[in-house]
């Protein structure tokens, strides 16, 4: 009798566990997924094209570095109930919060032109012109993000998180030489060139960027969620960083297979997926193409979005998704403003798109360090976080990730400006 009334207490526990756990998972997972968007896509290929398999070890230290980056934000976001922008301004100053936040608004509004620019490319492949589907894609994300309560929107997003899977599929049909594969995963292939260790930088700042910290915890903020379930917060943020991961990781493998071997160097994920026409078959280019699409419509949906939380969190107006109109306008205003001018832009004819994805991936690395400086700080405080501040280990652990991370963007940033022969 006693066991058949611990089992029951056992099953009921479990349930109540993963009810638990499916509450709170989303912010995590669709914040990693978003990672994979059309300039990351673009960076994973031409690491593969270029590099074959030599650059798959840094996948591991990278997704480390990203779930110790986006762990301190949902543990931030719980435990005080507040966003990024609003803790930075409560805690250094509207000054310092304003020349962040003007700084985001450039970097981010540069992400946007290139996910529209994503879409695009993806369209051609297609066969349909830019000025169908971006015209298109630009309403149905206005009235997702304008209409559409926070429970809608994430569950679209977790159903767009999915479709990553095409780039693992992918990377299976290419028919990868998994041994080899698994030999240079674990051991590190150094090649002494500047452009490698610049590719090795891109895949950092194309992995850990700014507007993911904000966008994450203002997510986990306006989902509500409580220091009971921080556990669960973190089982997210981790399972969201692994599949960034492996979606990397076959984007790396399809692109290493099929183009490293025949010599195809490509400069875009467009370039990519048509080369992979002739080389991994119609279905492994297909998938690859959607993906480029899904990607681009994911991410332009989630950039105004996190921009538009960050610039009203950090200057002190209403935000949210949950919010209508009136009690919240000018979150509202910044979003639609991001999605209509970042699609018209991409509308008009001879737009030098890689120049301005250059500059703002040189803006994107000065702000990376400040931010994480600043998420440190916070994170530490005990009188913010309290039982939940960094332990010493972590700190001394995140400091020397995040130190390495500064050293890397400023020399990233250095080489854009005075490129190196």
């Amino acid at each position: 009798m006693f066991e058949r009334l611990k089992d029951k207490l056992k099953n009921r526990f479990d349930r109540t566990q993963i009810v638990l756990l499916l509450s709170v998972i989303g912010p995590g997972i669709i914040t990693a997924a978003v990672d994979n968007d059309p300039g990351g896509i673009t960076t994973y290929s031409v690491a593969g094209s270029h590099y074959g398999f030599m650059l798959l070890w840094t996948i591991i230290p990278i997704i480390i570095a990203l779930v110790l980056i986006q762990e301190m934000a949902a543990r931030m976001g719980i435990v005080t109930g507040k966003g990024l922008a609003d803790m930075i301004r409560e805690n250094f100053g509207l000054r310092a919060t304003f020349y962040i936040m003007l700084l985001l608004v450039i970097v981010n509004f540069g992400n946007v032109l290139s996910e529209f620019a994503g879409i695009a490319a993806a369209g051609e492949i297609f066969g349909i012109t830019k000025y169908i589907v971006i015209p298109i894609c630009a309403i149905a994300i206005w009235f997702l993000v304008v209409y559409g309560s926070y429970k809608i929107i994430e569950r679209v997003f977790l159903v767009a998180s999915l479709v990553y899977v095409a780039y693992i599929i992918s990377g299976i049909l290419a028919h990868p030489p998994w041994m080899n594969v698994l030999i240079q995963i674990v051991t590190p292939h150094m090649v002494w060139k500047v452009d490698y260790f610049v590719i090795i930088m891109g895949l950092i700042g194309t992995t850990i960027a700014p507007w993911m910290m904000f966008y994450l915890q203002s997510s986990i903020v306006e989902k509500g969620s409580k220091i009971s379930e921080l556990k669960y917060s973190k089982i997210d943020v981790v399972s969201g960083s692994i599949v960034t991961g492996i979606v990397a990781f076959f984007i790396i493998v399809a692109c290493a297979v099929t183009l490293y071997a025949n010599h195809i160097p490509v400069n875009t994920a467009e370039d990519a997926a048509k080369a992979l026409f002739p080389l991994a078959g119609a279905y492994a280019a297909m998938l690859f193409a959607f993906g480029l699409f899904n990607a681009g419509v994911f991410s332009a949906a989630i950039l105004p979005l996190s921009t538009a939380y960050s610039v009203c969190e950090g200057l002190g107006w209403e935000s949210g998704v949950n919010k209508k109109f009136k009690e919240a306008p000018q979150f509202y205003v910044l979003i639609t403003f991001l999605i209509v001018v970042g699609a018209l832009i991409i509308l008009i004819p001879n737009m030098p798109l890689i120049k301005i994805m250059i500059i703002s991936q040189v803006l994107n690395g000065i702000l990376l360090p400040i931010i994480l400086i600043y998420m440190l700080k916070l994170s530490s405080n005990k009188k913010l976080m309290g039982v939940h501040a960094n332990s010493l280990l972590f700190n001394i652990f995140t400091w020397a990730i995040c130190i390495i991370i500064i050293l890397l963007s400023i020399f990233l940033t250095l080489t854009y400006i005075m490129p190196i022969n």
